[in-house]
C-alpha cells in the first residue's frame, strides 16, 4: 500500500471515529469501527486509542508510519448520525466502496441536521408532562410540567448557548424549570385546581437528567474502558449536582419569601 492511500485510509478512519464520538457513540463502537475501516482497505499495522474526548490513531510503515490525533469536545447527541455512520462502515466492509466515496458520504453524514427547534421544544414540553403523570401526577400536574418544559427548552435554545459552560447552563435551566413549575402550580391553585408541585418539578427536571451519559459510562466500564467510564460518570455527577443546585436555590428563595411562588 502506497503512502498517499495509507494516509487517506488513516484520515477516513479517524474522521469516522471522530464523528461517532462527537454524536454519542460508545468507546468500543468507535474503536471497532476505525479498526474495521482500516482492515477493509488493507491497511496493516493500524492502531487506535479512543477516549471520551479524544482519538489517537497511527499506521505503521517503512518510513516510520503516520499518525492522526483528534480532539473531540462534548457536543449534542445525534443518534441519526450514529446510525448513518454504522451503515457506512458496513458498506465499507461488505461492498468495498472506494475511500473517496466513503469520505464523501462521511461529509454527508456530518451534514445531517439536528432536530428543528420547534420540534425540540414540543418534545421537551410533552416529555415533561408525560413524566409528571408517569410519576403519579394528574392532568393539572402534567399541564404545569408542560409549561415548565416548554419555557426551559426555549431558554436553552435562545439564551443559554455559546460561551456558558455545562455547569452554569444546567444550574440556570433547572432554576428556570423550578420557578416556572411553581408559578404554574400556583396559577392552577388560584383557579381552584389542585396540583402537587413535587410531580410538576420531577416531570420538568427529567429532560435535564443525564441518563444516556450514565448508561454509556456503565457500558464503558463493562467493556474495560475504565478511564472513559470514569470521565463520563464524573460528568454525569457534575450535571446532577448542577441540577440540584439550581432547584435548591429556587426552593430556598421561595422559602425565604414565604412561599410566594406557590
Amino acid at each position: 500500500m502506497d503512502g498517499p492511500h495509507k494516509r487517506a485510509v488513516l484520515e477516513l478512519a479517524a474522521g469516522m471515529g471522530e464523528a461517532l464520538l462527537e454524536n454519542g457513540g460508545e468507546i468500543f463502537r468507535v474503536q471497532e469501527t476505525m479498526e474495521r475501516v482500516a482492515k477493509s482497505y488493507g491497511c496493516e499495522g493500524f492502531h487506535a486509542y479512543v477516549l471520551t474526548n479524544g482519538i489517537f490513531a497511527s499506521v505503521d510503515g517503512p518510513d516510520g508510519g503516520e499518525g492522526a490525533v483528534r480532539h473531540v469536545p462534548a457536543s449534542r447527541v445525534h443518534l441519526g448520525r450514529v446510525a448513518a455512520l454504522n451503515a457506512l462502515s458496513r458498506d465499507i466492509e461488505l461492498r468495498h466502496i472506494p475511500p473517496e466515496e466513503a469520505a464523501r458520504r462521511l461529509e454527508e453524514v456530518r451534514a445531517i441536521p439536528y432536530t428543528p427547534a420547534a420540534k425540540s421544544v414540543a418534545a421537551c414540553a410533552v416529555g415533561a408532562a408525560c413524566f409528571a403523570v408517569l410519576f403519579g401526577g394528574g392532568a393539572a400536574d402534567g399541564a404545569a410540567a408542560f409549561a415548565a418544559g416548554l419555557v426551559m427548552q426555549l431558554c436553552a435554545q435562545k439564551f443559554l448557548t455559546g460561551s456558558m459552560g455545562k455547569i452554569i447552563t444546567n444550574i440556570l435551566l433547572s432554576a428556570i424549570v423550578t420557578a416556572v413549575g411553581l408559578l404554574a402550580s400556583a396559577a392552577f391553585a388560584s383557579a381552584g385546581i389542585a396540583t402537587n408541585p413535587d410531580y410538576v418539578l420531577i416531570g420538568g427536571i427529567i429532560p435535564l437528567v443525564p441518563g444516556m451519559m450514565l448508561t454509556t459510562s456503565f457500558r464503558d466500564f463493562a467493556n474495560g474502558d475504565y478511564l472513559s467510564g470514569t470521565i463520563r460518570i464524573m460528568d454525569a455527577l457534575l450535571v446532577g449536582g448542577s441540577i440540584a443546585v439550581g432547584v435548591g436555590a429556587v426552593l430556598a428563595a421561595r422559602a425565604a419569601m414565604g412561599g410566594v411562588l406557590g
